[in-house]
């Protein structure tokens, strides 16, 4: 899998979210491996995007594509300032549900500390969050040379996610949490209380 990150702000959500409706109904029908997308703006006007390709070959032939110009042309005029892309194919995916009926989504940036014990605690933790957290419909992980990653935590609702974090786990999970944080430093949150979401 190829991952994508589209970072800037905004003082138009409503229209940069119109533009991609647009999207995917002009152009996602004829995307070359595109295989979903989630994103959204903050209430201050931070935007992300995550789009999730088959490959960095498929995304770089789709991006080639004189529609997709055009496209990208004028969404991104409804930005302010400068847009950031961020691209890995270091991808981790944890899925307990359909991701793309997610109804809240966080998005976590921040710098990893240990690699290889983040991908065997995920790994670990995963039938544990079953159990712990139904609220966790999933999440993608996409890993960058810096030692960065962007994480999309995908939640059922905003409201579900917010008991579940007020619930206080038993001892397994309360110490794979406490693991986590230490090897994942996380530094920004986007919280998307009305995300965007598509697939194909």
């Amino acid at each position: 899998m190829f991952i994508q990150v589209i970072e800037g702000s905004t003082k138009e959500p409503v229209a940069l979210h119109r533009q991609l409706q647009n999207w995917e109904r002009d152009l996602m029908p004829e995307a070359i491996g595109y295989l979903g997308s989630a994103g959204g703006c903050t209430a201050d006007g931070d935007c992300i995007l995550i789009a999730r390709f088959e490959s960095r070959e498929a995304a770089k032939a789709n991006s080639e594509r004189p529609e997709q110009s055009a496209w990208w042309r004028v969404t991104e005029g409804f930005f302010d300032g400068p847009v950031t892309f961020h691209d890995s194919e270091d991808v981790e995916v944890m899925t307990h549900g359909a991701i793309d009926g997610a109804r809240f989504i966080q998005v976590m940036e921040g710098h990893v500390t240990d690699r290889a014990r983040m991908v065997a605690l995920e790994r670990e933790a995963d039938p544990m969050l079953i159990e712990a957290r139904p609220d966790l419909l999933g999440a993608v992980t996409a890993y960058f040379d810096d030692g960065e990653f962007t994480e999309v935590a995908y939640f059922t609702s905003e409201e579900a996610a917010r008991e579940g974090e007020q619930r206080e786990p038993d001892g397994d999970v309360a110490a794979m949490m406490n693991e986590w944080q230490h090897v994942m430093k996380v530094e920004r949150y986007f919280d998307i209380t009305e995300p965007w979401l598509a697939s194909k």
